[in-house]
């Protein structure tokens, strides 16, 4: 038996007998041929069965498999820009692993989307879903790749927490044995003690939104990484939020045009994605949407629409900086020079698809935290701990999220976050 290859690796194969483990993925037959499209997870290729190279039980067998049968297949690699990833397989041997016992029931015809979320255990196997999770996996490869190669240190923190973030009308509660704890919306706060033990970190985790939210941009659980900077400003941030994406979208470039391809993405528009990005101070965002026929008041948080329109000028992210301190979190730090401002940014992707990054520097002084506490109506006893990191050697610190699933919908150039994480988790979804 030749050794196993795997689909994506076919080029380095040509001339060679190979063996592939996958599941047929289409057939056609014409005569004395039979088309055998086969998937292994890395891609597919198109093995091609001669009447006249194999016995007549083999030809047979290749006749009769039925779409996502487990078979083991092997033969001559040839190149043929013809085929599927430009390579296929002159097959000598089939093997039947396991045929299905009943129809594959997504088939190659027009299906709704609340059919194909029913079966998402089923419709992972489609090319679309494929491309788009494999470019998922590299962009989570990126993101360690980035903080490893920068000095810093990876801290996970907890996902049961006594307190919520931003406040409990948000987040899921659940029993904790004889008490009750909530799910983590973000693992900021315990990024930023972190911060001050190991100077520059990142978390990296599932977090939990219980907003009865069904926007295309919304998941109840999603996954986020956060980096917090101990001494680190504003500026820091932007600056960080900038090279980071630059280097997961170049990664993608690099690692994942095949894919990108079977998504029809338009590689310029990623190409694009370049340093510097533009900045746009809060004040002048609202002045854009003004001059752009939507009536926004100051001190508003921005919509999907504003973000669009404003997206819709640039050809790549844009930083929109200084948010009024009335609409941010209570740990964020005020601006200096004008109070009614947060040293706050959050990071929008262009095409539509909305803030990918928020983020800014936190509040560092212990009396100033407190009020701000009190005002938000907040336990004192719950934020006990994290008070603790003003007291014994508060510096001035930073930091932000940036969601996994938007950032890989805006990279795919997908409409909606539910196809960007395996088994998206909804207002109205939880299975399977």
């Amino acid at each position: 038996m030749s050794d196993q290859v795997y689909i994506e690796d076919l080029g380095q194969h040509v001339d060679q007998e190979v063996t592939l483990k996958g599941w047929l993925y289409n057939k056609r037959s014409k005569g004395k041929l039979h088309f055998l499209i086969v998937r292994d997870g890395t891609g597919i290729a198109q093995t091609v069965v001669f009447k006249g190279d194999v016995s007549p039980e083999l030809f047979e067998l290749a006749g009769h498999l039925t779409q996502e049968a487990s078979i083991i297949v092997r033969g001559q690699v040839r190149a043929d820009e013809r085929a599927p990833g430009g390579y296929e397989i002159g097959l000598t041997g089939l093997e039947l692993v396991a045929a299905p016992t009943e129809e594959y029931p997504i088939q190659p015809q027009e299906h709704g989307t609340g059919f194909l979320m029913d079966h998402r255990h089923l419709w992972l196997r489609s090319r679309k879903q494929n491309a788009i999770l494999r470019i998922r996996s590299e962009v989570i490869f990126a993101i360690h790749e980035f903080f490893h190669l920068r000095g810093f240190t990876h801290v996970d923190s907890p996902v049961f927490t006594p307190n919520a973030c931003e406040g409990t009308t948000n987040l899921f509660e659940v029993d904790y044995f004889d008490d009750k704890a909530y799910l983590t919306q973000s693992g900021q706060l315990y990024a930023e003690a972190s911060a001050m033990a190991f100077g520059k970190v990142y978390c990296f985790g599932p977090t939990f939104r219980a907003e009865k939210s069904k926007t295309r941009r919304h998941l109840t659980e999603f996954w986020m990484v956060e980096p917090e900077m101990a001494y680190g400003t504003l500026e820091d941030v932007m600056q960080l939020s900038e090279a980071f994406l630059c280097h997961i979208v170049a990664r993608i470039l690099e690692k994942r045009r095949p894919e990108l391809e079977v998504l029809e993405r338009d590689l310029a528009k990623l190409e694009a994605i370049q340093a510097p990005f533009p900045r746009l101070h809060y004040d002048d965002a609202v002045k854009m949407l003004n001059e752009g026929g939507i009536d926004f008041e100051w001190g508003g948080d921005f919509g999907a629409p504003d973000e669009t329109l404003i997206s819709e000028k640039y050809d790549r992210p844009v930083l929109i900086h200084h948010y009024p301190r009335a609409i941010k979190a209570f740990y964020m730090k005020p601006d200096a020079e004008n109070d009614k401002l947060s040293l706050s940014v959050d990071v929008i992707a262009p095409e539509g698809v909305g803030e990918i990054i928020g983020g800014g520097q936190r509040e560092d002084d212990l009396q100033v935290l407190e009020a701000k506490i009190a005002e938000h109506g907040l336990p004192e006893e719950a934020f006990k701990w994290y008070l603790d990191l003003r007291r014994y050697g508060s510096v001035p610190h930073s930091g932000f999220g940036l969601g996994v699933e938007r950032t890989v919908a805006w990279i795919c150039g997908v409409e909606h976050v539910r196809e960007c994480i395996p088994f998206p988790r909804m207002l109205y979804r939880l299975t399977p």
